[in-house]
């Protein structure tokens, strides 16, 4: 073979391996967009509650009553009023991790709520469901003395079929997960000082990741509760936290008395409030996670 020929040759076989490699980038690219709408469709089927905060207080996508409602005392849901009605709760333009966020600026009594009833996927018979939404605060400045919840889902208390995270009382704060059944199964003495009994239930997670000016994502995963057998997760930043297997104590919930309680005592930005109708994936967990444009991106 002449030199110019192996020259050609060689250049021919380059002119393959250069279409063959952007050939097989192509379908690499294409691959991730179909596992990316894949997720998307699966995520949107899955949701049942959405308020990106951003055109108002009310939800953007529900299975149940979009409205939120200001109440002053839990016990006289009565009395609730329609709409943002607490002077230290505010919707604020450009302070959203997507948008417009909530800000929560002192602890105040009254409360603010979404229905549980269409909204949560409840069963009496093996309940999944995953709650997702950011929060960004310094604990250690913002928060005031005591415990506070950012979200708390029941229709009684926190320690009475609930679900909820909170912030612990004093710094440095501990952030913890608390999947809680009918108190009468865990405590069924009725004992005052039930800590033996409740803090074992708790998933806790020390020196959390959360900064002033900085939005940390909390995701809630939970599956098999009203069964023996029930699973609840709690994710940051995409990551697993902490896992509390085998919750076997029923969640007995009068459903039109259940809310979504948000900003219990809390301080500090709460954005993009999305509920689903079954436990997610950990691919699907870290596909909200990086979102561009929050849980809006998969209703488009």
């Amino acid at each position: 073979m002449t030199k110019r020929a192996i020259i050609k040759y060689s250049a021919l076989i380059l002119l393959f391996c250069a279409a063959a490699f952007t050939s097989c980038k192509e379908k690499k690219i294409e691959k991730t967009e179909v596992q990316k709408d894949t997720v998307a469709i699966g995520l949107r089927e899955a949701l049942t509650f959405y308020a990106s905060f951003d055109t108002g207080v009310h939800a953007d996508f529900a299975g149940g009553d979009s409205l939120l409602y200001t109440v002053p005392n839990r016990k006289a849901l009565d009395s609730s009023r329609v709409g943002l009605r607490k002077p230290d709760i505010t919707r604020q333009e450009g302070k959203g991790k997507y948008g417009a966020g909530l800000q929560f600026t002192e602890r105040s009594e009254g409360y603010i709520y979404y229905p549980s009833e269409g909204n949560m996927a409840y069963s009496r018979e093996n309940w999944h469901g995953a709650i997702s939404f950011w929060l960004s605060l310094d604990p250690a400045t913002d928060l005031e003395q005591g415990f506070c919840d950012p979200i708390q889902i029941t229709d009684v208390s926190y320690n009475d079929a609930a679900i909820w995270v909170d912030f612990t009382e004093n710094n440095p704060r501990d952030f913890r997960l608390g999947v809680i059944g009918d108190r009468n199964i865990w405590n069924p003495d009725g004992l005052e000082d039930e800590n033996d009994l409740f803090l074992p239930q708790l998933v806790p997670v020390v020196s959390p990741p959360f900064a002033k000016g900085k939005w940390t994502h909390i995701l809630i995963n939970f599956s098999g509760l009203n069964t023996e057998k029930g699973e609840a997760s709690l994710y940051m930043n995409g990551e697993l936290k902490g896992t509390r297997p085998d919750i076997s104590d029923s969640f007995t919930w009068e459903l039109n008395r259940s809310n979504i309680y948000l900003g219990l005592s809390y301080i500090g930005f709460m954005d993009d409030l999305s509920l689903y109708n079954r436990a997610l994936t950990e691919n699907e967990i870290k596909s909200l996670y990086s979102l561009e444009n929050g849980v809006k991106t998969i209703l488009d």
